[in-house]
């Protein structure tokens, strides 16, 4: 197991270029199975689990050449369904949550699938559950062998049904909208979600010859075909990765210029970044946050504390809940920070309590954070990164503490953050991967 360690108070300063959407490369990856024909796709993260994924498809038969450090072409010509009751199968896919993602595919173009509990964060109850019910819409059979642990669909005949989702699941959009565009007729699939990512992916399978309208919005109309070619794709820049840079800044009082961000593809991210008191610029096509001596938490209107709350998109992602919780911080004022959708994610305070950060836990899903307002750093410690956006938090509270930290199982960082330390490094930080 590594660990990094950090020597915190390091001024940065320079240019970041974000990685590839780490979520829309999972989808978009999964969806090479929908045609025999070559699929090309650029700005593909160098990540753990993008990788592991690449992987485990490659094993199942599709045929991945690597043509540079972020571009690849997959052909899915032959797929060997026999593997997915491999035992290697089985552990692999366990490992990766986003494996999840290879049933609405192979589900579509071969009629069935099968797919062990998927693993991933450690973060709270994630339910399946839309998925499947997504695919017993379009007329596919469910079964989940409890003893073995593994998911198995049927459907011989898909056919376009009306579907109202019963959460805006990211993943399960996903794979739904994947399993229906070979259908029989018109799928409608009302309260899907409509992140960025799955903009992305409606646009590529449209580019492959799936007719899907309504991207963008929460109901998505998906007209059947019969097949789908080759395509060329490019992934979008991470919004989580820019997000955590832009808390990163905050954190250390460093001015950073994040390369090629377009702000619409932030969602909520300036504005919440906005009620702690960070400021950021646009500047061209990049973004510039400056140096912040101090910064200062918004209240409401009547002069209550602010909340800050995830949403479905356009709402604030989840994912960058942990970023503004540890930024807040060493802000001036108070926020409750809540955590709607999983109920684990905001345990990892009581590390950053352990440095000094003055958080009061309300249950599993609230915290309330009292600013430091910078009159008291944190103070450098050793911890464990339970997850990957928990871990990114852990690495910005220690790059701004006063001391020498460790944060081990890193694993989990490297599973979203591609070569974190060695960027960082090239601006001014000092982590030392050991």
């Amino acid at each position: 197991m590594s660990s990094f360690k950090i020597k915190g108070k390091t001024k940065l300063s320079g240019l970041l270029i974000p990685q590839g959407a780490k979520n829309e490369a999972l989808q978009i990856i999964c969806g090479v199975l929908l045609t025999p024909n070559e699929v090309i796709v650029k700005n593909i993260p160098d990540i753990l689990d993008v990788n592991n994924l690449i992987k485990l498809i490659n094993k199942l038969g599709v045929q991945v050449t690597r043509l540079n450090a972020t571009d690849y072409v997959f052909k899915a010509e032959k797929i060997n369904l026999d593997y997915l009751i491999t035992e290697e199968f089985k552990q692999q896919g366990a490992r990766l949550r986003g494996s999840v993602m290879i049933l609405g595919p192979l589900l579509a173009r071969f009629k069935k699938a099968f797919i062990p509990a998927p693993g991933g964060d450690k973060i709270g109850r994630r339910r399946l559950d839309t998925h499947f019910l997504g695919f017993k819409k379009l007329g596919a059979e469910f079964n989940y062998d409890s003893e073995k642990k593994v998911y198995s669909v049927e459907g011989k005949k898909l056919k376009g049904s009306y579907m109202l989702l019963d959460e805006a699941s990211v993943t399960g959009t996903a794979n739904t909208l994947m399993a229906s565009v070979f259908a029989e007729g018109k799928t409608t699939i009302y309260n899907a979600a409509c992140e960025p990512y799955l903009q992305q992916l409606s646009k590529m399978l449209n580019s492959m010859g799936a007719k899907i309208s309504g991207i963008g919005s929460n109901m998505l109309i998906i007209e059947g075909v019969k097949e789908l070619g080759g395509c060329t794709h490019t992934i979008m820049p991470d919004m989580i990765e820019v997000g955590s840079f832009i808390g990163l800044a905050a954190m250390t009082a460093s001015e950073i210029t994040i390369k090629n961000v377009y702000i619409p593809d932030l969602g909520m991210m300036p504005q919440a970044f906005k009620k702690l008191g960070v400021i950021i610029e646009q500047v061209g096509n990049d973004i510039k946050i400056p140096a912040h001596k101090n910064y200062e938490i918004e209240t409401f209107i009547d002069g209550s504390i602010m909340t800050i709350a995830d949403a479905p998109w356009p709402g604030l992602t989840p994912d960058i809940l942990s970023v503004i919780l540890v930024v807040a911080t060493q802000a001036k004022g108070s926020v409750l920070i809540h955590q709607k959708m999983f109920e684990s994610r905001l345990f990892f305070v009581d590390k950053l309590i352990d440095m000094g950060a003055k958080i009061i836990l309300c249950d599993p899903h609230r915290a309330t954070v009292i600013g430091l307002n910078r009159e008291s750093c944190l103070r450098a410690s050793t911890m464990t990164s339970p997850d990957i956006r928990a871990g990114i938090a852990l690495l910005i509270a220690a790059m701004s503490a006063d001391g020498t930290s460790i944060i081990h199982n890193i694993e989990q960082i490297d599973r979203g953050y591609q070569n974190i330390d060695k960027r960082l490094n090239e601006i001014g930080a000092q982590i030392e991967r050991i």
